[in-house]
Formats: C-alpha cells, sequence, structure tokens
C-alpha cells in the first residue's frame, strides 16, 4: 500500500492517541476555568467587605446579583473565546479577549439596569468587574509564563508536520527550536515529490518521510497535532484542499502560511469575491492618526519615566565620571526615520578611544552581518558592564525621545556605515523611527543574528500597533532584569 494512502482502520486508533496527548491541555483549560471564577470571587469579596468596614448596608439582593455576576463570570471569558486554543496559542489575544469579555459585561450590566430601571450597585460596575478583570490579567499572565516554562522543557508542545521546500521548512524548525514559547515542535517533513534530495534522511534533524501527497499518513506515522503548510507553487488551491480533505477525518489542525512574509494581525482579513476567498492586506499606518498618538504616548512616558529616574541617572554619572576618565554621557549618530540622522545619547560604558581601538579588534567580530559585537569586548569599562547588562546606559535616550528623533519601542537605530551597506528590503526598517526597545530587545538582544534582527524589525514595521508597543514595553523589563544577551 502507498505511504500515501493510509489504511483507514489505521484512523480511530490515531484519533485516541491524539486525545490522549491533548489530555494536558484539557487540563490546562479546567485550570484557567477554576483560575478565572477564583478571581471573580476575589474581587467580589474585596468589595463587599470594602463596603462592610465603611459601614455601609449591603442589600440581599444586590449580594445576589455580586454572586450571579460571578458566577457568570467564566460563562463571560466562555463566551469571548477566551479558553479556545487560538487564545491559549497568542498570549497578546489572550489578554485582549479577556479585557473585551471584562468591558462586555460591565457595558451590558449598566445597559440592563438602565433599561429595566433596576437598581444596581455602583460599585459592581464601578468596581467589582473591572477589578476581576484586573486579577484575571494577572492570573492570565501567571499561567502563561507557567505554560512558558513548560514548553522550554519540552513539555505542552504540538507535533506539527512541515510540509513544503527544503528551505522553508528549515526556517520553521530553527524557528520553533529558537522559540519554543509558541508550543510547536516540527516532528517530520514532507518536500516535494521533485526534490532530488527528498530521500536524505532528515532536514535540520527533522526526519523527511514522504511527499506532498503523503501528509495524511505521514500525519498518522507520528501522531501529529498539526499540519504547517509553507508557500510553495506545487500546492495551489486544489492541491490543498484535497490536502485539507485528507486530514480532516484526524481532526487534525491545518496552517497555511502565506508568501507575504511578516504581516498578521488587523491588517490581514479574508474576503469572498466572484467566490473565491482572496487575502485583502491593508497597508501599513505609517503617517496615519495612530503614529500621533504614538508619538504622544512616548513623550508623555518618557518625560514621567525621567522624572522618576533623574537622581539615579545623577549617581551613573558620577560613577562614570569618578572611575574611567572622560565625559559621562556619550554621543553618537545614528540613522533615524526616513535616514536623517541625529546624535542618540547614551551613557559612556567604554574608554574614550573606543573607536580607534575598534580597528584592531576587527578579526574578534561575532556578528554574522553589518553589526560590530564581541561578547567580552575589551574596550569596556568596569561600571560599562554593569550599565550594559541591564541596558542602565540607554537611559539618556529618554531625552531623544522627547526631542522626537526616537520612539519608546521601534527598529534597532543603526549606525550611518550600517545602512551604507543595507539592501533595499533592509531598508524598510527606516520607515519608522527608531526604538529604545523593540521585538530584537525582547528576543535575544546581542544574541540574535543579523538576519534574526532584521526580520524582527521589518515584522515590527508591518505589524506596529500600540496594544503591541504596550506588550513589548512590558517584556523589555523581564529581558532587562535577566540582563540576558547584553553585552
Amino acid at each position: 500500500m502507498r505511504l500515501g494512502s493510509p489504511d483507514p482502520a489505521v484512523v480511530p486508533d490515531t484519533i485516541r492517541a491524539r486525545r490522549s496527548q491533548r489530555a494536558p491541555a484539557a487540563r490546562h483549560t479546567r485550570l484557567l476555568v477554576t483560575g478565572d471564577l477564583a478571581c471573580a470571587f476575589v474581587a467580589l469579596a474585596t468589595v463587599v467587605l470594602t463596603r462592610v468596614g465603611l459601614g455601609l448596608f449591603i442589600p440581599i439582593e444586590d449580594f445576589l446579583l455580586g454572586l450571579a455576576l460571578t458566577i457568570m463570570w467564566p460563562g463571560v471569558m466562555a463566551l469571548v473565546g477566551a479558553y479556545g486554543r487560538r487564545t491559549r496559542d497568542e498570549g497578546t489575544e489572550e489578554f485582549r479577549v479577556v479585557t473585551q469579555g471584562g468591558m462586555g459585561l460591565i457595558a451590558a450590566t449598566a445597559i440592563g439596569a438602565y433599561a429595566t430601571q433596576a437598581t444596581v450597585a455602583r460599585s459592581y460596575v464601578m468596581a467589582m468587574m473591572p477589578l476581576a478583570t484586573l486579577i484575571t490579567l494577572v492570573f492570565r499572565h501567571r499561567m502563561r509564563r507557567r505554560l512558558h516554562r513548560l514548553r522550554a522543557r519540552g513539555e505542552r508542545l504540538r507535533r506539527v508536520v512541515a510540509v513544503g521546500h527544503r528551505a522553508s521548512v528549515l526556517d520553521l524548525v530553527a524557528q520553533f527550536q529558537r522559540q519554543p514559547y509558541h508550543g510547536m515542535r516540527v516532528v517530520a517533513a514532507c518536500l516535494p515529490s521533485g526534490d532530488v534530495r527528498m530521500r536524505r534522511s532528515e532536514v535540520g534533524g527533522v526526519p523527511v518521510l514522504g511527499d506532498f501527497g503523503d501528509v495524511p499518513a505521514v500525519v498518522d506515522k507520528v501522531e501529529a497535532d498539526a499540519v504547517a503548510v509553507l508557500a510553495c507553487p506545487e500546492l495551489d488551491g486544489a492541491a490543498l484542499r484535497r490536502l485539507a480533505w485528507g486530514i480532516e477525518p484526524r481532526g487534525t489542525d491545518l496552517f497555511v502560511a502565506s508568501a507575504l512574509m511578516d504581516v498578521a494581525g488587523p491588517r490581514i482579513g479574508v474576503r469572498l469575491v466572484a467566490g473565491m476567498p482572496l487575502l485583502h492586506v491593508e497597508h501599513p499606518d505609517i503617517d496615519g492618526i495612530r503614529q500621533v498618538v504614538k508619538s504622544a504616548f512616548d513623550k508623555i512616558v518618557a518625560a514621567f519615566v525621567l522624572v522618576v529616574v533623574a537622581v539615579p541617572m545623577l549617581a551613573i554619572a558620577v560613577a562614570i565620571r569618578t572611575t574611567s576618565p572622560g565625559p559621562a554621557l556619550f554621543r553618537q549618530r545614528r540613522v533615524g526615520r526616513h535616514g536623517r540622522e541625529f546624535h542618540m545619547l547614551k551613557f559612556r560604558t567604554m574608554v574614550t578611544d573606543a573607536e580607534r581601538l575598534k580597528q584592531t579588534l576587527f578579526d574578534r567580530n561575532e556578528s554574522d552581518g553589518v553589526l560590530f559585537k564581541i561578547r567580552n569586548d575589551p574596550r569596556i569599562t568596569r561600571v560599562g558592564v554593569l550599565l550594559r547588562r541591564y541596558s542602565l546606559d540607554e537611559l539618556p535616550q529618554l531625552l531623544n525621545v522627547l526631542r522626537g528623533e526616537m520612539s519608546l519601542v521601534g527598529p534597532r537605530p543603526p549606525l550611518p556605515v550600517e545602512v551604507e551597506r543595507y539592501g533595499a528590503d533592509v531598508r524598510r526598517r527606516l520607515v519608522v523611527k527608531p526604538g529604545m526597545t523593540g521585538l530584537w530587545q525582547v528576543s535575544g538582544r546581542s544574541d540574535l543574528t543579523w538576519e534574526e534582527s532584521v526580520r524582527l524589525d521589518l515584522r515590527y514595521v508591518e505589524n506596529w500597533s500600540l496594544m503591541l508597543d504596550l506588550q513589548l514595553l512590558w517584556k523589555t523589563w523581564s529581558a532587562v532584569t535577566r540582563g540576558e544577551g547584553a553585552y
């Protein structure tokens, strides 16, 4: 029997095996439901005890309403999809739907009370449900951190069959290995039948078990949870439809990668035109009102942070001046939006003749691209090692943000000599302001390769949103405190 035509009797056994693999996911969902209910009870108890402590009388009908809202809380979360697999796999989406569910219940309660002229304690609308939303978000964040730790140990990973050309499969394998928190691991690959190297045993450590026609059988053989189809001309609409039909009885998820790289989120939608599903891609908002909001947000936050860290910055400047000769601040020409150059400010972490010494260290460069990086750079001062480890040397860049030359979040600010070596695609990074932090900061910092750094910067440019900025600012704190990848 051909590998691509599995015995139908095998399918029920495969489904049973896959159901046993999904048991941990079901337990995780039950834990989320229980935790959400507990968060709502904590919010209710906080409001009730506060009112009792203030000597306010609580009518029995008010208490019963609060209890009903508490019991409804997991149901509301389920209604907005907070327990769905897609939500669990994407942190931003999870936090969005939880917030949406909380705000929706608040609005529904307020509108329902107004429409029925019912007397509803304002403490429930103004305190309990917002508090329940906040506590649930904190709980979900802790649960996500726990899930990421499990995945980093190789647990709770979905088994994926990658379908596509060798280079695309190799890239997908590397991405999943480098970022296990996404919860996927490629366990098998299917290459085009015309690939003369298809019979080689593996691609990036993953066994090649067949061609595009063998996908259903390979899914059964490795008990895969999902199939990832990468962009390739051989899999046109008809072939992809047959592949979907082949894995449908097995309950295996199907993911199809778009040929348009690094574009996702609200910019992409599917529209049915003349009976054909067409992928509609909106242009990124580079100069619209959202950029005005972003600029205002950057300057307000930068001004606030400067006030808070003014005294620590003064102490850092004194430490630099007293431990090594030279100024406390270091000014360096960088390239900003649309190629305009500006002087970026940093605390000095190297000796004053660092640029001259750089000429003697090119043979020790550890970067694989246009950057110059040395893990143990002899030019860095003793204080500079500490400042770089925790990114304290970048605090003066808040002044660049106030001047409108930089943003809090954005691509890495490049040197002019780096920009001279940019290709046409890489210059796309310059359509937005460079940032103090960004995807590169929370994804490995100096440990990233040049290609990885460019890909992350381009992904940010294509998918920018204020919510993404807030998420990256939150993640930056964790990356900085760990001090990983900084040198």
